[in-house]
């Protein structure tokens, strides 16, 4: 796997023990992530800014090296008031928020409930709107589908998506589907993976889209051109729905955090800076 070599600290929230990455010193930046990644989503993204910021990355509760339980809310609503939560366990008042694919819904709902705890906000490919959940997944939502799926199909399922998330399908290394399928191996993680599916719902995105358009927060939309599962039209809309954002496009697909980690740490970087 690149990058450089992270250790994960856990703290527990709401009795959940929740894993996170935390690297730096200086103003708190909080990264989240998507289904099915975890925090290790940004480690090639961590060593550039946290040069100048204490860069924390959570993994979402039933996500990565986070508690799975079985009877816990993971929707997208419920993480948001876990990452309230998080963020107090860890003394951080307040803090940049840059969050893709759920975690940008995520951090939306943080952002119209708790504006107070975000300074700036950048939304990475993010689901937004009714932008998801996207198609490949709608089949696994159906009766009985997690029954039908053996761990090891979702396994391989897993492994062939990496080829649509990734412009450039030689990034798709065996380094990097084992560090995809690692959380859910075994009949435990496929069964945790598909809680985290059937709580993919677009009501969360489309109850806050009217309240998006008062968000006061300076906010970069960051997208890769090439996205099959958010489409960059939804970049726009998010452009066009937030009063204090901007846009910027990355030569990549939906995990840009992959494809150009350097030029996501500098964009980032430098919008963060530009107080």
């Amino acid at each position: 796997m690149d990058g450089p070599y992270l250790e994960h600290r856990y703290l527990r929230v709401d009795g959940h023990r929740i894993a996170y990455l935390e690297q730096g010193y200086g103003p708190p930046v909080l990264l989240l992530h998507g289904i099915p990644t975890s925090s290790l989503l940004w480690r090639n993204v961590i060593p550039g800014l946290s040069r100048a910021h204490r860069v924390v990355a959570p993994d979402l509760l039933n996500f990565g090296k986070s508690d799975k339980p079985r009877a816990a809310n993971v929707s997208i609503e419920a993480q948001s008031r876990m990452l309230i939560g998080f963020m107090d366990a860890l003394g951080i008042h307040r803090a940049d928020v840059v969050a893709h694919d759920i975690g940008g819904g995520i951090a939306q709902i943080l952002a119209v409930n708790h504006p107070e705890r975000i300074n700036r906000l950048v939304l990475a490919d993010s689901v937004c709107f009714d932008s998801w959940p996207i198609p490949d997944f709608k089949p696994l939502q159906e009766p009985e589908a997690e029954q039908r799926m053996s761990p090891d199909e979702l396994e391989q399922m897993l492994r062939d998506s990496m080829l649509k998330t990734l412009h450039d399908d030689t990034l798709a290394t065996p380094e990097l589907g084992n560090m995809i399928v690692e959380p859910w191996q075994g009949e435990e993680g496929k069964l945790a993976f598909f809680r985290n599916l059937r709580r993919l719902n677009p009501e969360y995105t489309l109850a806050i889209a009217d309240e998006l358009k008062q968000l006061p927060h300076e906010t970069l939309v960051l997208w890769g051109r090439h996205d099959p599962f958010q489409l960059p039209e939804y970049a726009e809309k998010l452009k066009a729905t937030l009063p204090n954002s901007s846009i910027a496009w990355v030569d990549a697909a939906h995990w840009i955090t992959e494809e150009c980690p350097e030029e996501i740490a500098d964009i980032v970087g430098r919008f963060l800076e530009a107080r």
